[in-house]
């Protein structure tokens, strides 16, 4: 009697950014064991919660400690979102493409980001897995507070809040059709990013530091 044929659960080699073309079905597999896999996935309303519960509660708590003060705190947090606009294009610019210049490299490179650019339509691969995200929440508040001190958990607040606007940002982008108003130049935007080449349109939730450095796409080739 024969046995039953041993399902392929080898994961999906990496490639380098060059090699991949964008497929709008499907997923990739990252990992070879099944756990791993599974939380490599995640619904957006996760960590989207995780990061909005995270401002309200640093908020919440600076203001009923008295650690920061009504007005202090609306400041503080505008400058932690302003903070995060910054950090999001570098650690898209910097991080997620890094240049594959080796096998580690380009290992790295796929299963952060590259993974994203060939399945931009896998819904559940456009945010961190809760675990990472309660991780990351969790590491900000340590470095803010060492960094900041009281004025912490306003910035905090800000830049988790501009962390949330991001990923929902993102979603949409990836998930629903293009609105037929203003809103219409994001998905544009990040559509140059990955359609037409991936050295352009770092920002996402905001263009302001592609206007600033230099990474905007030019009118010319808009379609």
């Amino acid at each position: 009697m024969n046995s039953a044929p041993v399902p392929d659960v080898k994961p999906t080699p990496a490639k380098t950014p060059d090699a991949i073309k964008p497929k709008h079905k499907g997923s990739a597999r990252l990992f070879e064991n099944p756990m791993l896999e599974r939380l490599s996935h995640t619904h957006i309303a996760l960590p989207v919660g995780i990061f909005l519960i995270t401002a309200v509660v640093s908020l919440y708590y600076g203001l009923t400690r008295g650690l920061v003060t009504g007005l202090s705190a609306f400041g503080l947090f505008l400058v932690g979102w302003f903070l995060f606009t910054f950090v999001e294009y570098l650690v898209h610019r910097y991080v997620y493409h890094i240049p594959a210049t080796s096998p580690g490299r380009a290992k790295f490179q796929y299963t952060m980001h590259g993974v994203h650019h060939e399945y931009p339509k896998d819904k559940t691969r456009l945010a961190m897995p809760p675990i990472i995200t309660v991780f990351v929440a969790s590491l900000l508040f340590f470095i803010f507070r060492f960094t900041f001190g009281n004025a912490s958990f306003g910035i905090l607040a800000g830049f988790v809040f501009g962390y949330a606007l991001y990923l929902f940002v993102h979603y949409a982008i990836h998930v629903y059709a293009p609105p037929k108003n203003f809103l219409k130049v994001w998905w544009h935007h990040h559509a140059q990013h990955h359609y037409r080449q991936d050295e352009i349109a770092f920002g996402v939730s905001s263009t302001l530091w592609d206007h600033i450095i230099g990474t905007m796409p030019d009118r010319v080739a808009k379609k």
